[in-house]
């Protein structure tokens, strides 16, 4: 056997192990994702008056049948990832699945970037000015300190009235919005963002194809 065909074998070899190796990854991801349903499945279920406030923002039909509760920070690096993924699964199910937010204010600025999204939504502009701000949020959600009149900013960017949203953030019952979902994080011990809960179960390692395999299973089971 000469050096060329050593070569040639030896680039087969590799593409072979590669590709068989592409497989297990796949399936182990699917596996992983399974099994976070079954747990999901088999969790207890939370009092859906910690999960669900009257004042909690809803994306999606408010009876679809499926609910995903999701603890979530503006100024959170994770929720931004998982915020596309979401926002999918909304497009995959736009009849079978709702979104219930609630706000988790964990980081500096968080808890005025939550007062800019609740005067947008009384201005009817709640998801422009959500998808603005994880769109730009490494803009103004710096690691040595946000720039508050940079989310502003961004928020203005989406035809905001930021003068109003000014003068209404901090509106009483824009504070008690705040305070209720920070009583009702702490209530269910929630410690980390994004925290999702699936038909009122608290859904544990999650990744997005976890998620995915989740509303999917669920959405078939409530079929």
């Amino acid at each position: 056997m000469n050096r060329r065909t050593l070569m040639i074998g030896a680039s087969a070899f590799g593409i072979a192990a590669f590709a068989g190796g592409a497989v297990y990854v796949n399936r182990q991801r699917t596996a992983e994702a399974e099994a976070a349903a079954a747990t999901a499945a088999a969790a207890p279920a939370t009092d859906e008056t910690l999960l669900i406030r009257p004042h909690s923002p809803i994306l999606g039909p408010a009876d679809a049948p499926v609910t995903l509760v999701e603890f979530f920070d503006p100024s959170c690096e994770a929720c931004r990832a998982f915020h596309p993924v979401v926002e999918a699964l909304r497009e995959e199910f736009p009849t079978e699945l709702r979104v219930v937010l609630r706000y988790t204010p964990f980081h500096q600025g968080s808890d005025e970037a939550v007062r800019i999204l609740e005067t947008a939504r009384m201005q009817g502009k709640f998801e422009h000015v959500m998808n603005a701000l994880f769109e730009k949020q490494e803009e103004w959600a710096l690691h040595d300190g946000p720039d508050m009149d940079k989310a502003w900013r961004v928020a203005g960017a989406t035809g905001m009235d930021i003068a109003k949203g000014k003068s209404d953030r901090l509106l009483p019952d824009i504070t008690a919005v705040l305070n209720q979902d920070v009583a009702d994080l702490e209530a269910l011990g929630v410690q980390q963002t994004p925290t999702f809960y699936l038909q009122g179960r608290k859904l544990v390692n999650v990744s997005f194809e976890s998620l995915q395999a989740d509303i999917r299973a669920a959405v078939s089971a409530a079929a």
